[in-house]
């Protein structure tokens, strides 16, 4: 499911829009709107905050605030990259820590997204079927930098850099940009849904949490990047390494 801006049209995919329920046409004209509504912008910006660095991907499972906790007190965001999944940027911004980059669909809190994107975070807005009134209503409020992302046919401005949920997402992006570590925080996907995920469908959030988790697994046991798992709960997973917050803060 890597995308490296090239349509996937294989079988794996096509089994991940069967699961997802998704409306290729819809998405097609979401990721077509979005990429009206922004300028090009250079990817180099995201490049350098991710290449050879260590890279924490804050996930809003349950265990987010927690795991938060423990890296703040350790001060590992100080010496790591910070990517906000989404609502995850309302927790960081409760700890003062702006996120260095923000992979959002729009459905978590949209005055934190708002307000991280002013304070200098890069905006990854993605493009889908459900999304169309969201792009429109709130992509015209972010006055920083803002890149567009899709799982369709990318565009000029709309990148396609694999993954369908901002969870793994979010992962493919950091992934793509070669950092020296992948780190999960507040990356459960059990059964109970965090506080930070803001709106969601109760019947496809489940189904988005399980292919998220598959999608992770598949890239981490691909990937030359090590992926590390700080979660403090949740489902394991496979291809990860689970270490503690101690243990990252040696390592960082």
């Amino acid at each position: 499911m890597r995308g490296d801006d090239s349509m996937p049209w294989t079988h794996d995919y096509l089994e991940v829009v069967r699961a997802l329920d998704l409306n290729l046409a819809e998405d097609r004209r979401s990721t077509l709107i979005l990429d009206r509504m922004l300028k090009k912008q250079d990817l180099k910006p995201v490049e350098d905050l991710i290449r050879n660095r260590t890279v924490i991907v804050y996930g809003c499972g349950p265990s987010l605030e927690n795991d938060l906790n423990k890296i703040w007190e350790a001060g590992i965001h100080k010496r790591s990259t910070s990517v906000a999944v989404d609502g995850a940027a309302h927790a960081l911004l409760q700890y003062k820590i702006v996120p260095h980059i923000n992979v959002t669909d729009l459905d978590g809190d949209l005055n934190s997204i708002v307000a991280a994107n002013h304070y200098g975070s890069l905006t990854m807005v993605h493009a889908h079927a459900d999304n169309i009134r969201a792009i429109v209503g709130l992509v015209p409020k972010l006055k920083g930098t803002v890149y567009g992302t899709t799982h369709s046919e990318p565009t000029e401005k709309v990148h396609n850099f694999g993954g369908f949920t901002d969870g793994d997402r979010a992962v493919y992006i950091v992934e793509h940009f070669k950092p020296r570590f992948i780190v999960l925080a507040g990356m459960d996907f059990g059964h109970l849904i965090g506080r930070f995920s803001g709106h969601y469908d109760a019947v496809k959030k489940p189904r988005g949490l399980r292919m998220g988790k598959y999608l992770i697994e598949e890239l981490a046991g691909k990937s030359r990047t090590r992926i590390l798992n700080v979660t403090s709960s949740g489902e394991n997973i496979k291809n990860t390494k689970q270490i503690t917050v101690e243990r990252l803060r040696q390592i960082v």
